[in-house]
């Protein structure tokens, strides 16, 4: 699974994001778990931050002066959050960049991490940190759908829930981007489920 994980992101062509103007630039670290079961890295915020309180988030945040490019974005902001030292990631690859709803363009970067580590989560940012098996995503276990117009398209995005974590919103579409890119899945993100009820 490693070995075909690595290929297929690092062979990926990930989607342009076109825009008539420049937003400030973010950068989250998407981590997998390097074992037979990969799992992926996710974080609660603190429900008293400004942005995306008490939300599910990879790691990450938004790009400072001094950062060399924005996968040392990622990994400053892994490090300073829950404690991930950048020299235990390996970076394959970038996935799409999107816009979040506070016009920041974030771009997401998939790395590896040994499966022992013990993460300290930053407790002014980070409420908890959690991880969920790949295989969780891969046959789509939403329960809810939310409609979201943005950048002139209709986007349908998943609303999962692990445990106690609701899993939804940017993170929930660049799972749905990761899983379509290493299983295949096929999760459709511009068409309604064939459930979905349109509210008028």
């Amino acid at each position: 699974m490693q070995d075909e994980l690595l290929h297929r992101v690092r062979e990926y062509s990930p989607r342009t994001l076109e825009t008539e103007r420049q937003f400030p630039e973010a950068a989250v670290l998407v981590p997998i778990t390097r074992s037979e079961d990969p799992e992926l890295v996710l974080t609660l915020r603190a429900s008293g931050l400004s942005t995306h309180g008490g939300e599910v988030a990879f790691p990450g945040g938004r790009r400072d002066p001094e950062d060399r490019d924005l996968i040392h974005t990622a990994l400053r902001e892994a490090e300073e959050e829950v404690g991930l030292p950048p020299g235990l990631v390996e970076v394959v690859g970038p996935l799409s960049p999107l816009l979040s709803r506070h016009g920041i363009r974030v771009t997401p970067y998939v790395g590896l991490v040994p499966d022992y580590v013990e993460y300290k989560a930053n407790d002014a940012e980070i409420a908890a940190v959690f991880s969920v098996p790949l295989e969780f995503f891969r046959s789509d276990p939403r329960e809810v759908t939310h409609r979201i117009d943005y950048l002139g398209q209709s986007w349908y995005v998943p609303s999962y829930t692990y445990g106690e974590y609701r899993i939804w919103g940017l993170t929930a579409i660049m799972v749905v981007e990761l899983v379509n890119l290493l299983y295949d899945a096929n999760i459709a993100l511009h068409q309604p489920p064939e459930h979905f009820i349109h509210l008028r």
